[in-house]
């Protein structure tokens, strides 16, 4: 009975562990970290926000492509779709930018950062453009990234 008990406390603790990790990993980007918000807040002022706007608006008509065949920058704010993306296809778009991520004949201005900013500089902007969406956003956002396992 009581080696019964013991492997029942050790099960009970795996999975306590197994959903633990789980859960740590749907969400990649620390928005909830006010650190990390903060910088991301500084790094989205310097590099993003030429383009995409100092309130997260994007660029005019960004559906529609310019005269060359680009895109304009597209708002993060709930307007946009950014939140309709998991983070790791946020992350990987900023860090490699959108031509490389989308591949084909796909154009865009969108060039990566592995340059210029490192992995939790990258995840410091999101967490940033993450934190002021409202918190119904929030929560569809985290669910996809929970059904998709990030």
């Amino acid at each position: 009975m009581r080696l019964g008990i013991v492997a029942a406390v050790i099960v009970i603790a795996g999975v306590a562990v197994v959903v633990a990790r789980t859960g740590a990993q749907a969400d990649l980007i620390p928005y909830t970290d006010s650190d990390a918000v903060a910088l991301g807040a500084n790094l989205y002022e310097e590099h993003c926000a030429t383009c995409h706007g100092a309130n997260l608006e994007g660029e005019p008509n960004w559906r529609e492509r310019d005269a060359d065949g680009y895109l304009p920058a597209p708002p993060h704010d709930v307007n946009g779709h950014t939140w309709h993306h998991p983070d790791r296809q946020l992350f990987e778009i900023t860090k490699y930018g959108t031509e490389a991520m989308v591949g084909g004949n796909y154009r865009s201005n969108m060039g990566g950062f592995s340059e210029v900013l490192t992995d939790d500089e990258i995840l410091a902007v999101l967490a940033y453009i993450k934190s002021t969406w409202p918190p119904r956003v929030i929560e569809r956002h985290d669910a996809m990234n929970a059904q998709v396992g990030n």
